[in-house]
């Protein structure tokens, strides 16, 4: 890696920073409390040409690596839009991710360009009730018929449903028990979301309201066989250019979290004057935020460097799970003690770091919990006997 200034990452974060700030975190708290998607943010990153950063220039997309993705994600959590900014267009990176590296030509040149415009909107089916991260399980079932397939089954926490055109799905074409191995057997598709074969319900939830999480009702959902993303069977392998990706950008998001509450924390520390002294004169205020500085700082490392592994075709597994956990950390770490130096105003909606906190929360749990990363770590790094 090349510790040295790059001007183009430079410039982009210029860019992304040109965009941000015209959404302040008056209107991320407004778009939260109405649960209402940031119709105009979108936008505006569409215009941009932000949304195909990492989308081949033959498809009208930047070309661009993880790594540029993930500054992109980052400076705009670090804005205060925070995950509800982040959410609403990091599905066209990593999600669309399998489709650029194993989708059809023709299912490239009909629908990339669209994805890259801001035209369509994509969800990632994958999560199921009775699965959870045991993505093996899932029970989802997809039947040949014709030059279609027929899928039944459910789906939860899927993000962005309520906007979604088309809905990256993960389902079993062949029974885990006639499978040599747990993870075969399972087909990806790119699917049109038809709302007459797909119920939608919203599910209520702590915060990032902005952007809806739902549970998914499948029933007799026709899929165009070439929305098939590569091999019938061999969906999970595809998956995985999706989930590795994924981690390394939410990381980098926790990180711009953790940001954007230390920025709040240390402005409000100058400002509020208690005892006749600016209470980050104090150490019990001002050692939380330095450690919570360095926390993320370190997690900052780990990050480009699972970003960095990943764009130059390396093993990147151990580093993007690696940089998820400790991200997440930092991330949470930083918005809780951004809530306590503000004390009882912490928990006021107009100081902001309450919904940082709440949104900080989420990561370490979404896309992947803790624990499993060190259920990963211990397996696949150290060796040890697998725990479940």
């Amino acid at each position: 890696m090349d510790f040295a200034p790059n001007p183009d990452h430079d410039a982009l974060r210029k860019g992304v920073r040109q965009v941000t700030a015209r959404f302040n975190d008056e209107y991320w708290a407004a778009c939260d409390r109405d649960h209402r998607f940031p119709d105009e943010f979108y936008r505006s990153l569409a215009e941009g040409g932000w949304l195909g950063i990492a989308i081949p220039e033959e498809y009208g997309g930047g070309g661009q690596g993880i790594t540029e993705a993930s500054l992109l994600l980052q400076e705009i959590a670090q804005s205060g839009a925070a995950m509800n900014g982040c959410s609403a267009i990091h599905l066209t990176i990593f999600g669309m991710n399998p489709v650029v590296k194993h989708g059809s030509p023709q299912l490239r040149e009909q629908l990339l360009p669209k994805v890259v415009s801001g035209e369509l909107h994509v969800s990632f089916g994958v999560t199921e009730p009775d699965a959870g991260t045991d993505t093996s399980r899932i029970t989802t079932r997809a039947r040949r018929d014709g030059d279609h397939y027929v899928v039944n089954g459910r789906k939860v926490w899927i993000t962005k449903a309520q906007q979604a055109d088309y809905l990256l799905l993960l389902t079993r074409t062949t029974p885990r028990e006639e499978c040599a191995r747990p993870i075969d057997g399972m087909t990806l598709f790119l699917a049109p979301l038809d709302r007459s074969a797909v119920e939608i319900r919203e599910i209520p939830k702590m915060g990032r309201n902005a952007v809806n999480s739902n549970a998914l009702f499948i029933d007799n959902l026709r899929i165009p066989a070439d929305h098939r993303i590569g091999d019938e069977g061999k969906g999970f392998q595809y998956l995985l250019d999706g989930l590795n990706p994924e981690r390394i950008l939410i990381a980098h998001e926790a990180i711009g979290i953790g940001r954007a509450s230390i920025r709040r924390a240390v402005d409000y520390a100058n400002q509020r004057v208690v005892f006749d002294r600016p209470i980050g004169k104090n150490q019990g205020i001002a050692f939380p935020l330095a450690e919570a500085t360095m926390r993320l700082d370190a997690a900052e490392q780990v990050a480009n460097r699972a970003a960095w592994l990943y764009d130059h075709g390396q093993p990147c597994a151990r580093e993007a799970n690696s940089a998820k956990f400790l991200a997440a950390d930092a991330g949470f770490f930083a918005a809780d003690r951004a809530v306590q130096t503000h004390g009882g105003f912490g928990f006021a909606s107009e100081y902001h770091v309450e919904r940082y906190f709440r949104e900080a929360r989420l990561m370490k749990i979404a896309p992947v919990s803790q624990e499993m990363v060190l259920n990963y770590i211990a397996e696949h790094v150290l060796g040890l006997p697998r725990s479940y």
